[in-house]
Formats: C-alpha cells, structure tokens, sequence
C-alpha cells in the first residue's frame, strides 16, 4: 500500500502561497493565450501533499487528460507541470469551448476510479472559471460519505486519518485491479 503521509509536511502558509502562485501561472497562460485553462490538482487533504501516492495519482491523471485532449481533437499550446512540496500540479491551454472542456473534464473526474481524487477547474479567457452549477451539474461529493464535499470539509465531519485511510484503500485497490 502506498502511504499518503511520505513526503515533505507543508504549512497552511505554504499552502496558500502555492495556490497564489497557481492563479499567478494562470493568469499568465490566459494573457498569453487566450484559450480556456484547465488547472489540475489533486484532493490531498492534510500536510502532506507530495507523496509517492500524490506522484503515482498525478501521472495518472495526466495520462487520462492527454488521452481525453487527443480523443477529441483538442489541440494543447501549452502545458506546464508543476512539481512541488505543495502538491504536484499541472496547467493546460487547450484550444476548445470553456464549457464543453469542463463538462468532458466533470464526466472525466466522475468515470475513473480515481478520478474523484483530481480537482480538474476550467477557466474561459472571458468569463472567468467555469464553475459545476454553471452547466447544471452537482457539486462535488464527499469522498468518504456522499454529502456535499465543501459541507464536510467545513464542518470536518470526518477526521484526517478516516479520509486518508479512504484515499490510501481507494489507490490500492485500483493498482490491484479490485473495483474501490
């Protein structure tokens, strides 16, 4: 089993600071584009957001994008991996409609196995980010009980170990080829 707790342990401080530096990234890459930005990130709740598991979830989903991006057509200008004690991350200028990119990168997120422990936004060089509510979808589930994700994690409903135990069994089921 991998375990979620290897890697450097970041601050809230840093934590933030590397969020800064992700809309700094993507402010760019909208100016310098103009075409929708799809930010990927990955649901690492707690201090340790690099980990061999953090790594082995990233190249996955990375993989799943460019094969979406080639699947349909979608041509990449750019994209900019990020590999960081914050977390792994990666940005991509995708040339289609901000709109059809965040349903195919929902319908993604929500089809994998894992794919719920990626956090995949779109943001349109116009109308900013494009948000799940905006193209009539829900909002994101709880990992651990299917209630509204913001809810749970506001209220802290369920303690770090139960979530990253859910993570951890999640991972090594699917490397095992076990439905999770």
């Amino acid at each position: 089993m991998l375990l979620v707790r290897q890697g450097p342990s970041v601050s809230l401080t840093e934590v933030l600071h590397g969020r800064e530096m992700r809309a700094e990234r993507q402010r760019g890459a909208l100016a310098r584009f103009g075409r929708p930005v799809a930010s990927l990130t990955l649901v690492m709740p707690g201090p340790h957001k690099d980990s061999p598991l953090a790594r082995y979830l990233f190249e996955l989903a990375i993989g799943e994008c460019y094969g979406l991006f080639r699947a349909r057509g979608w041509q990449l200008p750019t994209c900019v991996p990020v590999l960081a004690a914050t977390g792994p991350e990666a940005l991509y200028v995708v040339e289609a409609h901000a709109r059809e990119l965040k349903q195919a990168l929902v319908a993604l997120e929500e089809s994998h196995p894992l794919g719920r422990l990626w956090d995949i936004d779109v943001i349109d060089p116009d109308a900013g980010p494009v948000a799940r509510a905006s193209l009539g979808l829900p909002a994101r589930r709880c990992l651990v009980c299917e209630e509204p994700a913001h809810a749970c994690a506001r209220s802290r409903r369920h303690p770090l170990d139960e979530v990253l135990q859910f993570i951890e069994e999640k991972v090594d089921a699917y490397r095992r080829g076990r439905p999770a």
